[in-house]
């Protein structure tokens, strides 16, 4: 979660007015500020599987239950996605363009894991591998191979843009493939923490670590799984290149380079003693949706009072296609340090609020609803 607003608290105020993986012009710094918060959406789909497996135990759930929780989660997730995140984005009420990002991702992946629930736990899993494995098989298929069909592939494989009424049009930023297939890899793999201590450790591990080496194998020899890379003005920015995945959709290796490490990180937080660095960790973690929806409106809202404040124009701040709005000129940002200032900002002015959320969630178990908050 605070990784996460990083990544968009550096859309709001970065002064760089190119991709930060644009290796033609970023630098070492800002494209590592942006790479690291590649774990955000893996280890978000991937944990939200854990969880549901998890909470057929805590609460005895029967797979039609958990079922009919994961497709009214999902409905509402990308409820959200198409109108209280656009408008955090966006600040702006013109519906004319939606969009669908990590949140409807999230949504559509519960739905079909609600489906997936049924299934025997081998063939959720044979589900999951063949969808994170196979699909970059698919790549040179666009949507207008698919002729009238181009609509779903769009939503399933290759971003873009789909007009489903004159003038009215959602952008989709998040395909839904292999998304579906992180989400139920966590739903199988999530006996494993139910396991003794040690054991879980051992497995978690041991498939961390098999996951990056099947990565460093691909990655290296350029084999399969992303667009090849190449060698860079010199060493750093070749390494930067073999670590420059694909996420629009998350690539094979993509999924490899960030689920691996996301494994060995859990491995380490569990057997690490850090209760002072842990603790507000744990609080955001504990609200996801909540701070995901505040977090946005605060940032946005920030840009806009430090802004006005400049005495900048700030009607830019008030547009977009549905996503996040376009920054007119570089001299509206500010440089990397002032970037990373503002974000620890941000973090603190969240925590007391995420905090007396996961207090009052926890004293009232009554209230259902907020469950889906």
């Amino acid at each position: 979660m605070a990784l996460m607003a990083l990544d968009h608290t550096r859309d709001f105020f970065s002064n760089a007015p190119f991709s930060p993986t644009d290796l033609n012009q970023t630098s070492a710094a800002l494209f590592l500020t942006r790479w690291i918060t590649h774990y955000c959406a893996p280890t978000f789909v991937f944990l939200t599987g854990v969880s549901a497996y998890l909470s057929t135990v805590r609460h005895a759930m029967t797979a039609w239950q958990l079922a009919s929780y994961l497709l009214t989660r999902g409905v509402w997730l990308i409820v959200l996605e198409l109108t209280v995140v656009r408008f955090g984005w966006a600040f702006s009420w013109n519906y004319h363009d939606l969009y669908g990002a990590v949140i409807w991702a999230l949504g559509w992946s519960m739905i079909v894991l609600a489906g997936l629930v049924f299934l025997p736990r081998w063939a959720i899993g044979l589900f999951a591998l063949v969808i994170i494995a196979s699909h970059n098989l698919f790549d040179t298929i666009q949507p207008v191979d698919m002729g009238a069909w181009s609509w779903l592939w769009t939503i399933l494989h290759v971003p873009g843009r789909i007009e489903y009424l004159p003038g009215y049009s959602l952008a989709v930023i998040y395909p839904l493939i292999p998304w579906v297939g992180v989400m139920a890899a966590g739903y199988w793999l999530a006996p494993v923490f139910l396991l003794a201590p040690k054991t879980r450790k051992i497995l978690l591990l041991l498939l961390g670590l098999s996951l990056i080496t099947a990565f460093l194998v691909l990655r290296l020899n350029n084999i399969y799984g992303d667009q090849p890379w190449s060698v860079q003005k010199d060493s750093l920015f070749t390494l930067f290149a073999i670590l420059n995945c694909g996420k629009y959709p998350p690539s094979l290796l993509y999924l490899l380079m960030t689920l691996g490490p996301m494994l060995l990180g859990l491995v380490l937080f569990e057997s690490s003693k850090l209760p002072g660095f842990s603790r507000p960790l744990l609080v955001f973690g504990r609200v996801p949706l909540f701070f995901y929806l505040i977090h946005l409106m605060l940032i946005h809202g920030t840009a806009l009072v430090v802004g006005q404040f400049r005495g900048l124009p700030i009607d830019w701040l008030f547009r977009g296609f549905g996503f996040m709005p376009d920054m007119p000129t570089s001299r509206y940002g500010y440089d990397l340090l002032t970037v990373y200032a503002v974000w620890l900002v941000m973090l603190l002015l969240l925590y007391p609020v995420c905090h007396a959320y996961a207090r009052f969630k926890q004293q009232h178990p009554e209230i259902r609803w907020l469950a889906y908050l």
